[in-house]
């Protein structure tokens, strides 16, 4: 008798457990290089499943960078609730610390309204941040340093890394100044090698959705995406940004078309040049933004809507 009452009390947790975990939190990673269709397509996504999105894009968390980081405007959010959208002012760099704390915060409201969080963008550091629940050195900025640093070229400051720490050299997007700049900052502070990034224990399920288009359509996408931008007004914004009080190193530092657009108003290179160059370095973006995300073999990469559709709908059964 004592044998069945413990029998039906182990067959009732097992149909307790499966049942709460089905209703355990979930959080959904959209992602994916630029220019390929997140937006839209996260928006669809939140309607059909009850969802809110939060930005993962580095650049998307500045105040007055709008058009140039393709930020949906009222009209495109249809609704949806998005956040970490312009929560950061430009004169101050936002680290990926500051971003992973709003983002578990923002996540966690999502989850107390009983809807779902959609995770998008295509900053990789950010999207992993979360994901992995990953713990950044807290070593304070040194901007004497960084003043000191930001002289030199991409290839000095890469070549300087690699002398003081090959193996985080490996790993490090080489072509990006803040990050080269900031793990020199570490191991010059800290006299040790840039530590391996920690990982914390992830509370709640993630599924993480690569968009796919072919390098072709993605090319189109990019230049018809940014003579649009052009239309819209990018380089008033960029005007802008400078009349709020930026430098021009400081807008070079966003990099990408940022850094060319304040090359062109500073008349160090023509309209033509201006406008090809900037297309380059978004397409360049694309490949690099790439490289990080086929690193991950969690991300489940898919181009048709219905696939995705069906794919979540499992996820969230």
């Amino acid at each position: 008798m004592g044998f069945q009452i413990t029998h039906v009390k182990a067959l009732l947790f097992f149909i307790w457990y499966n049942e709460n975990m089905k209703k355990s939190p979930k959080l959904i990673v959209i992602l994916g290089p630029t220019a390929v269709g997140k937006t839209t397509l996260s928006i669809r996504l939140a309607k059909k499943f009850g969802g809110e999105i939060i930005s993962a894009d580095s650049r998307q968390v500045y105040k007055g960078m709008d058009i140039g980081t393709a930020k949906p405007t009222k009209k495109e959010m249809r609704g949806i609730p998005h956040h970490l959208l312009s929560v950061a002012s430009p004169k101050r760099r936002f680290t990926v610390t500051q971003y992973r704390k709003l983002a578990l915060k923002t996540i966690n409201k999502i989850h107390k309204k009983n809807k779902v969080p959609f995770l998008v963008g295509g900053t990789g550091f950010y999207i992993q941040a979360v994901v992995d629940g990953i713990v950044i050195p807290e070593v304070p900025p040194d901007w004497k340093l960084r003043k000191k640093l930001a002289k030199k070229s991409v290839k000095e400051l890469y070549r300087l890394l690699k002398k003081l720490d090959p193996k985080r050299a490996k790993t490090i997007e080489k072509e990006n100044p803040r990050r080269l700049i900031r793990a020199i900052e570490i191991v010059l502070k800290t006299k040790k090698p840039v530590p391996l990034l920690k990982k914390s224990l992830r509370p709640y399920p993630v599924l993480m959705i690569g968009i796919k288009k072919s390098p072709q359509e993605l090319k189109k996408r990019i230049k018809k995406r940014f003579l649009t931008w052009l239309k819209r007004g990018l380089i008033m914004e960029v005007i802008n940004l400078r009349k709020s009080g930026l430098s021009w190193k400081r807008i070079e530092d966003f990099g990408i078309h940022y850094r060319v657009i304040a090359e062109y108003l500073q008349n160090k290179i023509e309209e033509k040049e201006m406008i090809e160059n900037s297309i380059k370095e978004i397409e360049n973006y694309a490949k690099r933004q790439m490289t990080w995300f086929k690193r991950d073999k969690r991300i489940q990469w898919l181009e048709n809507c219905n696939q995705i559709e069906k794919l979540i709908k499992n996820f969230l059964k």
